[in-house]
């Protein structure tokens, strides 16, 4: 409020309000830095208890102790039983306290009080900072983020001398592919021309293989590569020794980051690798830091784009190991105490840590066998699962193409029918005029192929012979008049 902030402000009215009952000076300053640090851990120090005690009236129930940090408040209120009360009006006293406190106390000035204060805040800020030279995770995380940055430095500047020396010696690409060897090949070889039987050994040491060394002799006779000034090659000879000097202490640095690994974090190491260790620390920021993340945050961690392509942290028992691993370390005191975390035989077989050391290769998986067999009677589930669907489908499929083909066959069989039904159709009028030619015949030749019929009475005989010359002649009457209807047609369209 405004009126005890003004109250606060003004020493008179302060004096009015707060009077120096006890003040207990620091002996030393080792001292005062212990008192501080006891104080921002929560633990009530020896000092603090004896000062309490003397100067705390004896009935404790009455008594009401203004505390600024609530967790030294509750280490009081456990061990010696006094009420203790933080923040609101506490708060405001204690920025009092902190104002007129050269006031308070006779014989200090504010001047030595602020030359105190500096000190003390130099000797606390040191003290957590202060790290042991045999656990240095700041060291670490230099080490793996120089790593990275090495193995990029190291491939641009190995395709650099390769695209520089391939135009003397191209055929030297395919029988070296190795960053390392290549370098070392063309600082060694220098002119092709000058490469002869005296430099197989040469070639044998730097390749580790007789048969490479000879093709790289033959390869250097027949090569189809432009002639290079000596002072050309003199540059080409001294950038590749300078990547070769970089493959080398990127080397020593991965021996010196394993053995750093194995002091700072051996129980990390021995879950995960070294390599990917210093990166987990890396990414969190400190090993305390990761020791205080739960098993989904490491997760999290194994999932980011620097951590991907290991797959190291598949699943929450990796999150569970790493974190397990990082804070057996940081709670277990020295290496050999008994926060270190050893892994059986078995598990550490099963965990490639070797293979997970260098990017852009192939790496295994830090999966063990036991922990995927018990998956693949899912698998073969699923795959049965989807062999049943397929099946399905194609039974189905020909099932259609069935019907679709017998749909199509009955058709054409209604079409030939109904062909077949206008062909008799046509047929039939001229099956009919060959049987009354043949009946006429037959009345009018009694006697055909020697046999003799019965003879036929004479009326009948002229009927049927009057009903067949009527016939014929309204024949020839039709077609008459069908030759006068065309004729009357031709010469209409002729006018």
């Amino acid at each position: 409020p405004p009126q005890v902030e003004e109250s606060v402000l003004t020493i008179g009215k302060f004096h009015s309000l707060v009077k120096l009952v006890a003040f207990s000076p620091f002996r030393s300053a080792q001292s005062a830095l212990e008192n501080i640090n006891a104080i921002s851990e929560g633990i009530l120090h020896e000092d603090l208890r004896l000062l309490l005690e003397t100067s705390m009236p004896a009935k404790k129930k009455k008594a009401l102790l203004g505390v600024a940090d609530p967790k030294i408040g509750a280490a009081i209120l456990e061990e010696l039983g006094y009420q203790c009360q933080t923040g609101g009006v506490v708060a405001e006293i204690m920025r009092g306290i902190r104002l007129h406190f050269h006031a308070l106390v006779k014989g200090l000035t504010a001047q030595s009080a602020s030359k105190a204060q500096l000190g003390l805040g130099h000797s606390y800020s040191r003290a957590k900072v202060k790290f042991n030279v045999n656990r240095v995770d700041n060291m670490i995380i230099q080490s793996i983020s120089l790593l990275d940055q090495l193995d990029k430095d190291i491939n641009t500047f190995s395709m650099r001398v390769r695209e520089w020396y391939g135009y003397h010696f191209p055929e030297l690409i395919k029988i070296a592919p190795e960053n390392y060897t290549y370098c070392q090949l063309a600082k060694f070889i220098g002119n092709r021309k000058e490469l002869s039987e005296e430099s197989l050994e040469g070639l044998e040491e730097i390749v580790m293989d007789s048969a490479k060394a000879q093709a790289i002799l033959e390869a250097s006779r027949s090569s189809m590569g432009m002639d290079i000034s000596p002072l050309d090659l003199i540059n080409i000879e001294s950038f590749s020794s300078r990547v070769i000097s970089l493959s080398e202490y990127r080397k020593s640095l991965q021996e010196y980051l394993r053995s750093k690994m194995s002091q700072v974090a051996p129980s990390l190491s021995a879950l995960i690798g070294e390599v990917v260790g210093a990166r987990l620390i890396s990414h969190a920021g400190s090993l305390t830091n990761l020791a205080k993340y739960p098993a989904s945050t490491v997760q999290i961690l194994g999932a980011e784009k620097a951590l991907f392509r290991y797959q190291c942290l598949q699943g929450p028992e990796k999150g569970n190991e790493a974190g397990e691993g990082s804070r057996a370390q940081i709670l277990g005191g020295a290496a050999e105490g008994p926060g270190v975390v050893e892994p059986g035989e078995k598990e550490a077989e099963e965990r490639p840590s070797g293979s997970l050391q260098l990017p852009g290769r192939r790496l295994e998986s830090a999966w063990g066998l036991s922990e995927l067999l018990p998956l693949l009677p899912q698998a073969s589930e699923v795959v049965a699962e989807v062999k049943r669907k397929l099946e399905k489908k194609e039974k189905k499929k020909k099932k259609r193409e069935k019907r679709r083909l017998e749909a199509l066959a009955a058709a054409a069989e209604e079409v030939e029918n109904s062909v077949v039904e206008t062909e008799e159709n046509d047929t039939e009028p001229k099956k009919k005029k060959k049987k009354k030619k043949q009946e006429l015949e037959a009345a009018s030749e009694p006697e055909q192929n020697g046999l003799e019929e019965e003879p036929v009475p004479k009326k009948k005989r002229k009927l049927t012979v009057e009903a067949a010359e009527e016939e014929e002649e309204e024949k020839e009457e039709k077609k008459k008049k069908k030759k006068k209807k065309k004729e009357k047609a031709r010469d209409s369209e002729e006018d």
